[in-house]
């Protein structure tokens, strides 16, 4: 059998609902219901953060045993690290297609990652990001000549966007275009082929967030041609605070270390001054001051590996098979709207959006959990112009109450995120399905209050009769 056929095969039984997930822990973890009893947690915020692959788990319980400090220690233990470490830097190189010359910064998060960056651009650098980028990759560029593009509504619109912003920048200066692979409101896969292609022709540069696309789809450095990708482990099936910054290392070569200190540092020595002279290294080394994260590190290389193992055509093809389940199921219920920029047909990964008529999407989100012990996410996830965009308000404007990004007194709009990835079992999406439709139709069983801006269970208050207000202090 050819390769080709294999996946052929690979994707239709995936296609057909019947390929297993992957082993990831919490899978048989059961959580308590206020109308009694208990039941397995179906795990739906995997954008947030994804369980951990018992693959990686069983690794990094593995080594525990032979951790010690790196780089620098003469013990057994110490050089083993050192070596798990620096393999794991090559392993994420490789997950990620890096080119030659291309260097990985191991960091604590996307986040983290972005922050970096933005310390290492040049001097003057324009820098330009959609308002439907992730905090994480909106804010980092605030001390730097930065232009926010509006959202764009299909692709190619989302290109031209870019283009006719390149077009009016200074030609002479550096410039920076960063871009999310995968939007962690809608799921929606963004043109990044098309979007590097038009940064490059413009003489910039461009950095692509692939928190959300790549746990779900292949991403390569190489034939995106983007210059930098940043992500997250945890979001990766590997915990432990770690992250990722690969890519083009002359800007992060001449900029001053992120962090000063031990590791970052090739020489010290004092100058008759009193002083002390510092020569940094120039690898990745460089913004790796401090001890490092070595498990995390080592966390995500057992991520990337499990994932390349498991192999990519029978995850995005199970993955389909689950968005085109939940997209379906939704559609059948009318009070529910679900969220998009491109439209119904965009490809997409695990990651939707919705509201529901009739209901405030904390409260909906709270009745999720403690009557069906299903964890979704509730609120702007930390996309706050982009929600306010897809939600038809405008980003200054207030809405109705109830969201627990409101502060007290303010209001503000809210939606429901359902996520989940390589590790979803079946049964979860359908309970998630059924769970919709019952409280739609039904009402929740019991009664929800706030308490510190969340919608709690109001303890002791079943409610027979069922409600679809959710957004006084008691309902």
């Amino acid at each position: 059998m050819s390769v080709s056929t294999a996946a052929a095969d690979r994707a239709a039984l995936c296609a057909t609902g019947t390929a297993e997930p992957l082993p990831v822990l919490g899978r048989d973890v059961t959580v308590p219901l206020v109308t009694g009893g208990e039941v397995t947690y179906a795990a739906l915020d995997y954008a947030a953060s994804a369980p951990a692959l018992q693959r990686v788990w069983d690794d990094v319980a593995a080594y525990a045993p032979y951790y010690g400090s790196v780089h620098r220690g003469a013990g057994y233990l110490s050089q083993l690290s050192t070596d798990l470490f620096e393999n794991a830097r090559r392993t994420v190189a490789e997950f990620l297609g890096c080119r030659d010359d291309d260097e990985v910064v191991f960091t604590r998060s996307t986040t983290d990652s972005l922050n970096l960056l933005a310390t290492a651009l040049p001097a003057g650098c324009q820098v330009f990001v959609f308002e439907t980028e992730h905090h994480a990759s909106l804010l980092p560029w605030q001390d730097a000549r930065v232009t926010y593009l509006d959202a764009p509504r299909t692709p190619a619109e989302a290109v031209a966007t870019l283009e006719r912003a390149l077009a009016g920048r200074d030609p002479h200066g550096p410039a920076l275009v960063c871009v999310t692979g995968a939007s962690n409101v809608t799921g929606e896969l963004w043109p990044v082929t098309e979007l590097a292609a038009a940064a490059h022709a413009h003489g910039a540069r461009i950095v692509l967030d692939a928190a959300q696309l790549a746990p779900h789809h292949p991403v390569s450095v190489r034939e995106l041609d983007v210059d930098w990708v940043a992500f997250s482990g945890h979001k990766l099936y590997a915990p432990f605070g770690s992250g990722v910054l690969a890519g083009r290392f002359d800007w992060l070569r001449e900029a001053a270390p992120y962090l000063a200190g031990g590791g970052a540092s090739r020489k010290v020595s004092r100058r008759t001054d009193g002083g002390v002279d510092v020569e940094w290294h120039e690898s990745a080394a460089r913004h790796e001051a401090g001890s490092p994260n070595v498990i995390g590190a080592y966390s995500i290389a057992s991520a990337c590996k499990a994932l390349t193992e498991a192999g990519f055509d029978t995850l995005v093809a199970r993955e389909q098979h689950l968005v085109d389940t939940v997209r379906r199921g939704l559609a059948e219920v009318p009070e529910v709207r679900v969220l998009s920029l491109f439209g119904d047909d965009a490809p997409r990964v695990g990651v939707i959006s919705f509201v529901v008529d009739g209901w405030n999407s904390s409260h909906f989100a709270a009745a999720l959990s403690a009557e069906y012990g299903i964890g979704v996410r509730d609120g702007l996830f930390c996309a706050h112009p982009l929600v306010r965009t897809l939600l038809g308000s405008d980003p200054q404007s207030q809405g109705e109450c109830g969201a627990p990004e409101a502060a007290p007194g303010e209001k503000s709009l809210n939606a429901i995120r359902v996520s989940f990835g390589a590790g979803t079992p079946d049964e979860h999406v359908e309970r998630f399905l059924r769970a919709v439709k019952e409280l739609v139709t039904d009402g929740a069983r019991w009664n929800y209050r706030t308490e510190d801006g969340r919608c709690v269970p109001d303890a002791g208050t079943e409610n027979p009769a069922g409600t679809r207000s959710g957004t006084g202090p008691a309902v």
